[in-house]
């Protein structure tokens, strides 16, 4: 029986949800120009706001350098998250199945926290666990993070 398992990390960020949200969801071609973590990405079906289009982003994370991961995107308006699920690339190395997933949570003050999700299902017993990419995709929202409060 396959175990599938859960990574979740929160950030908050000196930005608001909805202006979050719709940079994941609008202008996430901006990460080449705005994060050293990102070379590329593209569409390769749909549009960028497309729910379930399919991006395919070309990125570096630790000593590994031009690795690809290819998506499918799904958009949850209303409450704000980006899930990205994953259909071929370098992190099916390590794990059978990877989906991730940014929530923006509106705060009182006009910030927000993001929640960061990822499920995924290991290849094997020894195989490791995402901290890695947890950290990745925490990384990416500070970067954007920055991006946003100059814009």
């Amino acid at each position: 029986m396959a175990v599938r398992y859960k990574l979740e990390a929160d950030l908050d960020i000196e930005a608001p949800a909805k202006k979050y949200y719709q940079f994941m969801k609008t202008t996430v071609y901006h990460f080449p120009n705005i994060s050293d973590k990102i070379q590329q990405i593209d569409v390769h079906q749909g549009a960028w706001d497309t729910h379930g289009s399919i991006h395919v982003w070309t990125y570096s994370i630790g000593d590994k350098k031009n690795q690809t991961f290819k998506e499918r995107v799904e958009h949850d308006d209303r409450n704000l998250a980006i899930i990205m699920t994953g259909l071929e690339g370098h992190v099916f190395n390590e794990f059978k199945s990877y989906k991730g997933t940014f929530k923006a949570i509106p705060k009182n003050n006009g910030t927000c926290t993001v929640k960061h999700i990822i499920e995924y299902e290991k290849l094997g017993e020894d195989s490791p666990d995402a901290h890695k990419y947890l950290d990745f995709i925490v990384g990416l929202s500070k970067d954007a993070e920055a991006h946003l409060v100059k814009n």
